[in-house]
């Protein structure tokens, strides 16, 4: 991406975790929901917002409010832009996320825990 399509994509990436944070009056879209990233098509016409959901049993129907309300959130983030035209909006679950949560879960079950010192006494050398 040049530097043109890297400014813009950070603006989306803002701008629509804005409108998220502030709430959509969906009852679909539940739970956390964290842009991840934002991909621009070389036209900049098409944004593809990446996104992760927590609790993980709201991911379906959050994402299923989402689509919806994509051209809502696009006429919301439009003055935000400084472009002629905004691009259309495409939301899509971030598999990377949801894969790196289970990799540290699986971790964390066979790392042994950490263990403590209840001893204040500095060790002698």
């Amino acid at each position: 991406m040049g530097v043109q399509a890297d400014k813009i994509s950070a603006q989306i990436h803002r701008s629509v975790q804005g409108v998220l944070s502030r709430g959509l009056n969906d009852p679909r879209v539940k739970g956390l929901v964290t842009v991840t990233r934002v991909d621009l098509s070389g036209d900049l016409l098409n944004a593809t917002v990446l996104v992760a959901v927590h609790p993980e049993s709201h991911t379906d129907i959050t994402m299923h409010g989402l689509r919806s309300a994509a051209a809502h959130i696009r006429h919301s983030i439009a003055d935000a832009l400084e472009t002629r035209r905004t691009p259309h909006l495409s939301f899509k679950l971030d598999q990377g996320f949801r894969q790196e949560a289970r990799v540290h879960a699986a971790l964390r079950e066979i790392a042994p825990p950490p263990e403590t010192s209840d001893s204040t006494e500095p060790a002698s050398s």
